[in-house]
């Protein structure tokens, strides 16, 4: 099997265990794209991507181009004669004459089991939406976004218990594998791509502001379904007395064997030790973690103590 020249191009800590698999594999990493370091958190000092510091640690050379169809940024990728690029979680589309450069094409691996969530959040989404799978797959790249056709993929399993951050960890870990896969069927001339059924996509865009909002007017297990798909990051929030609350972490509901509520949503049912019950549109919701703006996390009976909180109070301002 020839050992591929490939020019990986990424930026999140999604992309490193596919890095870390590629290095230690007979192909040779010529280089990493990455985007420019962008000004992190309050002091606004830049920071460099988790893929750059990976590629620093390894003597691996990095470009950083402002933009990826100046020309001499193609001028590098042409002299560098890549046979293959690869693409984790870059978060651009490639221009057409950057796909036609390396021998054998561009490939992405998608956090998704394409055609559906395609985008840029497919993993948020997919536990926002309360999806039973979710998936890996390789692709060839087009000029069309997460359309090509694909090389493979697998399906993942998503319990009703997952956060956000427990499947990207999965999906990280299952997808560098089957990338390495797909990258040996391409430099042994064995791989076969599929189109995709374009009539059955659905996609994952971006997640805005209002997305991280609780509205309690929902049912329970959609709101449930959010606290888990933001969790670790962003963190879905409520409101309490004017001020932010990050929501961290609730009780999957029952809606068969629960009685409905009766109170208006977002009001407080009841408090405990460790947690507090929230009506919402259909069955309460029990929560477990909190944290005040400002303050660090903390659970749910703690929160009540030290803001003194009582049945009767409510999550104000959230409602819709």
């Amino acid at each position: 099997m020839k050992a591929l020249k490939i020019i990986f191009m990424g930026t999140p800590s999604f992309a490193l265990p596919s890095l870390d698999l590629l290095n230690l594999s007979n192909h040779h990493l010529q280089a990493l794209v990455v985007p420019p370091d962008r000004p992190y958190g309050r002091g606004g000092k830049e920071r460099p991507a988790p893929v750059k510091e990976w590629a620093l640690k390894q003597s691996i050379e990095v470009k950083q181009p402002e933009k990826i169809y100046e020309k001499n940024f193609l001028a590098w990728i042409e002299g560098k004669a890549p046979d293959l690029i690869v693409t984790v979680a870059f978060g651009k589309i490639l221009p057409s004459n950057l796909l036609e450069l390396p021998a054998l094409g561009c490939i992405n691996l998608h956090a998704s089991y394409l055609p559906y969530y395609r985008g840029a959040a497919p993993i948020h989404r997919a536990v926002i939406d309360g999806a039973e799978y979710s998936g890996v797959s390789i692709i060839k790249m087009s000029a069309e976004l997460d359309a090509g056709d694909i090389i493979m993929q697998e399906k993942e399993e998503i319990s009703p218990f997952d956060t956000a951050g427990m499947l990207h960890d999965r999906l990280a870990l299952r997808g560098a594998s089957l990338l390495l896969k797909a990258a040996d069927a391409l430099a042994a001339g064995t791989a076969v791509t599929v189109p995709q059924d374009h009539g059955k996509a659905t996609y994952a865009p971006p997640l805005e502001r209002e997305d991280e909002r609780l509205n309690w007017n929902r049912i329970s297990i959609e709101i449930y379904n959010r606290i888990r798909g933001l969790n670790p990051w962003p963190v879905a929030y409520t409101t309490f007395k004017g001020s932010r609350l990050k929501v961290w972490k609730a009780v999957r509901p029952d809606a068969e064997n629960e009685s409905h509520c009766r109170e208006n949503p977002g009001t407080i049912l009841s408090v405990g030790e460790d947690s507090l019950t929230v009506a919402t549109a259909d069955v309460p919701l029990t929560v477990i973690d909190l944290q005040p703006a400002g303050k660090k996390q903390m659970d749910a009976g703690s929160f009540c103590c030290g803001y003194r909180v009582v049945p009767g109070h409510s999550f104000d301002g959230d409602q819709q």
